[in-house]
C-alpha cells in the first residue's frame, strides 16, 4: 500500500490522513477518507459493496444506502459527478471502480511545502487546536483577553492556510467534557498540534506568550514572546502569528489574516464586542440581554465597527426566534437585526460574517431569495467556517441544503443540528426511512452532547424522530422518542421551550391515534401551559376531547382555533394555511385541505415552507386518502 497518491488536482496523503487540492485542505469526515484510500488501493479494479462495507465499516450493521450515500458525499467533496465520473464509477448492481489515472508519490515532493528541520515540524493540512490563553495574573478586568487572544489567533492561523484549524468552540466544548490538558484536548479532538498561551498584565504592560506544541512528540515546534502596551493588543496579536510564521518557514501575506479583533481602533469597543458574544454563544435566553447591551455599547464607541453590528444582529434574531413559536412574534426585533446587518456589511462588505448573519435574518423574515447569495457570500469569504455553511443550509433547500450540511459536519462533526437540517430536506421528499437515518445519527450526537455538556447542544431530532416514527405506523417507539425530546428540552436554552411544547403535542396526537385519548387530551392541555395560544395543541384538544364525549370543552376549542387562525392569517400566514389544512383534515375534508396546502405552497417562497405535511400528526387523523397534490408539490420544491 503507497502511503500517497495523486490523481486529478490531488494529493492524498495516508500518513498525514488528509486530501489537499493544489493549496487547500478538501474536507472529508474519517470515514470518506477511509473509503476513498480503499478504492485508490484497488485503483483501476472493481471493488465489490460487500468489500467497501467490510473494510470501511468492519462488524457493523450497515446498509447499501450507507455506502451509496458515503459515495455521493465523496463524488461532492471531489467535484466528481455520477452521470459522468471522473473519478468513480458506478458499476450496477455490483460495486465501484475507481477510474482516474492514480500516481504513487513521495509526499514531500510533491506537497512541495517548506518545512522546518525536525521530526516535529508542522505539517501542511494537519489539523490545530488553539486553547484559551491563560490570564495568568488573575486579573479579572483584563479576563475578556482569554477569549480574545485564543480567537484572534485561531483566525490568523487558518488565515495562513497551513493548517487546519480547529474551530474555537469545538476546542471550548472539548475543554469541558476532559480534564482540559493539552494531551487530552488534542486526543479529543484528534489534533496533531495545540497552541498553549497565557497573558500576564501589569498595569497598562501585558506579556503574551504561546507555543505550538506537536502533541505526540511533546515537542515545541514555534514559540511567541510578546511585550508591550495593553494599548496596543491589536498589533501584539498579530506579532504572535508572524513569530510562528517565521519559524515554521511559512511566508505571512500582510492583510490576508482575520479582520476579526482589528476591524475597529478601539481596545474598549473590542472588549464589548468580546464580552457580548461570549454572552450570546451561550444559546442562553437569560444571557441574551447582557449581549445585547455589549454590542450596543461597542457600536456606541465605535459606529463604524462592522462586526458589533452583526453581533447585535445576532443576538436580536436569537430574541425573535425565542418568540417565532408565538403567534405574534418579535416582528420589530427581527427588523431591526435584518437592519443591523445590512449595516455591518455595507461598512464591510468582505467580512463574512455579516454576510452569514444577514442571510440568518433574512431567513427568519421568510425572505429566502435575498439570503441565499449572502449565504453563497459567506462560505466563499471563508470556506473553512463552519458556521457559514450551516447558515448557508438554513437559507438553502433540496440539494443545496444537503450539500451544505454535509460541509458542516467535514468542518464540525459533532454539530448536531446539520442532521437536523439534512432530514428536513428527506422528509419533505418523502423518504422518511432516509429522514429516518440521518436523524437516528443526530439524536445520537444530541444525546452525547447534552451528557458532556457541550456548547451547541441540538433540540428537536428525537421529537422529529419521534414524528417520522409516528408517520411509519410505529406509536411505541414515537412515543419514547418524544418523552425523550423533552427530558432534553432546558427552558432556559434558545428554542428549549418550543421543543418542549412540540414533543408534548407530538405526545398527544400519537396517544390520540391509538385511541387513548383521555392521555391525549391532558397531553395537549400541557402543551396549551406553556404556548396558550398554540393552534395545532388546541385544535388538538378539540378533537381529543370531541372523542370523549366533551362535547361544550370540544367547540369552544374549536372557536378558539378559529380566533388564532384569524390572528395568523396576518402574522404568520404560512402558518395559518397549515393550521387550516389540519381543520379540515379533521373533519376528513381531504379535498379541501388538499387545495388549501397547494396554493400555500405555490405561493410560499423558495426554500422549506411546509416540509413537515408529510408527517404532520393531524393531517393523517383517522383514515387519510392522502394529500397527493400537497405532497407532490412539497417534493418538487425540495429537488
Amino acid at each position: 500500500m503507497a502511503d500517497s497518491y495523486q490523481f486529478g488536482p490531488f494529493l492524498v496523503d495516508r500518513t498525514r490522513y488528509c486530501v489537499n487540492r493544489v493549496d487547500r485542505v478538501v474536507e472529508l469526515t474519517p470515514k470518506l477518507l477511509d473509503l476513498l484510500f480503499h478504492l485508490l488501493d484497488h485503483s483501476g479494479k472493481l471493488v465489490t459493496k460487500e468489500q467497501l462495507l467490510d473494510a470501511v465499516w468492519p462488524n457493523a450493521n450497515v446498509t447499501d444506502n450507507a455506502l451509496a450515500q458515503a459515495i455521493s458525499e465523496l463524488r461532492q467533496a471531489l467535484g466528481d459527478d455520477a452521470a459522468t465520473p471522473q473519478f468513480i464509477k458506478t458499476v450496477a448492481r455490483r460495486g465501484y471502480r475507481f477510474i482516474a489515472p492514480v500516481t504513487r508519490v513521495d509526499v514531500a515532493a510533491a506537497s512541495g511545502a517548506a518545512t522546518p528541520a525536525g521530526d516535529g515540524a508542522a505539517a501542511p493540512g494537519q489539523a490545530i487546536a488553539v486553547l484559551e490563553f491563560a490570564n495568568v495574573s488573575g486579573d479579572q478586568d483584563a479576563a475578556w483577553l482569554a477569549a480574545g487572544l485564543s480567537e484572534t489567533v485561531t483566525g490568523d492561523l487558518r488565515a495562513l492556510g497551513r493548517f487546519r484549524v480547529v474551530d474555537r468552540s469545538r476546542v471550548a466544548e472539548s475543554i469541558r467534557r476532559t480534564d482540559g490538558s493539552v494531551a487530552a484536548v488534542a486526543a479529543d479532538l484528534d489534533a496533531p498540534y495545540v497552541v498553549a498561551g497565557s497573558f500576564q498584565r501589569q498595569g497598562d504592560q501585558i506579556r503574551i506568550t504561546a507555543r505550538i506544541i506537536n502533541t505526540r512528540s511533546g515537542e515545541a515546534v514555534a514559540e511567541a514572546k510578546i511585550d508591550g502596551l495593553v494599548a496596543e493588543i491589536f498589533a501584539l496579536q498579530d506579532r504572535v502569528v508572524e513569530q510562528f510564521a517565521r519559524q515554521l518557514g511559512i511566508a505571512d501575506v500582510a492583510g490576508s489574516r482575520s479582520r476579526a479583533a482589528r476591524d475597529t481602533p478601539s481596545l474598549a469597543a473590542y472588549r464589548a464586542f468580546t464580552e457580548g458574544w461570549l454572552h450570546l454563544e451561550t444559546l442562553d435566553i437569560r444571557e441574551t440581554p447582557h449581549a445585547i447591551a455589549k454590542f450596543e455599547r461597542a457600536i456606541e464607541i465605535d459606529p463604524h465597527y462592522a462586526l458589533a453590528y452583526s453581533g447585535l444582529a445576532n443576538a436580536q434574531v436569537a430574541v425573535y426566534e425565542e418568540t417565532r413559536a408565538r403567534n405574534a412574534p418579535e416582528r420589530a426585533m427581527l427588523a431591526s437585526a435584518i437592519a443591523n446587518a445590512r449595516r455591518a456589511v455595507q461598512l464591510d462588505d468582505a467580512l463574512a460574517e455579516a454576510h452569514a448573519t444577514l442571510a440568518f435574518a433574512l431567513v427568519s423574515d421568510w425572505a429566502t431569495a435575498e439570503a441565499l447569495p449572502s449565504a453563497r457570500r459567506a462560505v466563499a469569504l471563508e470556506p473553512a467556517n463552519w458556521r457559514h455553511f450551516f447558515r448557508l443550509g438554513h437559507a438553502a433547500w433540496g440539494d443545496e441544503r444537503l450539500r451544505a450540511a454535509e460541509h458542516t459536519l467535514a468542518l464540525y462533526p459533532d454539530f448536531a443540528f446539520a442532521h437536523f437540517q439534512t432530514a428536513m430536506v428527506h422528509v419533505a421528499r418523502g423518504h422518511l426511512r432516509d429522514a429516518e437515518i440521518v436523524l437516528r445519527q443526530g439524536a445520537a450526537v444530541q444525546d452525547r452532547q447534552v451528557s458532556r455538556g457541550d456548547r451547541y447542544p441540538a433540540l428537536g431530532l428525537h421529537w422529529l424522530l419521534g414524528l417520522v416514527r409516528m408517520a411509519e405506523g410505529d406509536a411505541e417507539e414515537a412515543l419514547r422518542e418524544l418523552d425523550r425530546e423533552q427530558q432534553l428540552a432546558q427552558p432556559h436554552r434558545l428554542y428549549g421551550r418550543e421543543y418542549e411544547m412540540y414533543a408534548i403535542h407530538g405526545r398527544g396526537a400519537c396517544l390520540l391515534s391509538i385511541g387513548r385519548l383521555e392521555e391525549a387530551a391532558a397531553c395537549f392541555g400541557r402543551a396549551l401551559s406553556i404556548y396558550p395560544d398554540h393552534a395545532p395543541s388546541t385544535l388538538g384538544s378539540a378533537v381529543a376531547l370531541r372523542a370523549i364525549g366533551a362535547h361544550d370543552q370540544a367547540e369552544a376549542a374549536l372557536d378558539k382555533a378559529r380566533t388564532i387562525l384569524d390572528t395568523l392569517r396576518t402574522a404568520r400566514p404560512i402558518e395559518a394555511a397549515m393550521v387550516r389544512g389540519q381543520m379540515l383534515a379533521v373533519d376528513g375534508r381531504w379535498q379541501e385541505a388538499d387545495a388549501v396546502l397547494c396554493a400555500a405552497l405555490d405561493g410560499a417562497p423558495p426554500g422549506f415552507a411546509g416540509w413537515t405535511i408529510p408527517i404532520e400528526p393531524l393531517l393523517r387523523h383517522g383514515s387519510a386518502p392522502g394529500l397527493s397534490d400537497a405532497l407532490r408539490r412539497l417534493g418538487e420544491r425540495a429537488r
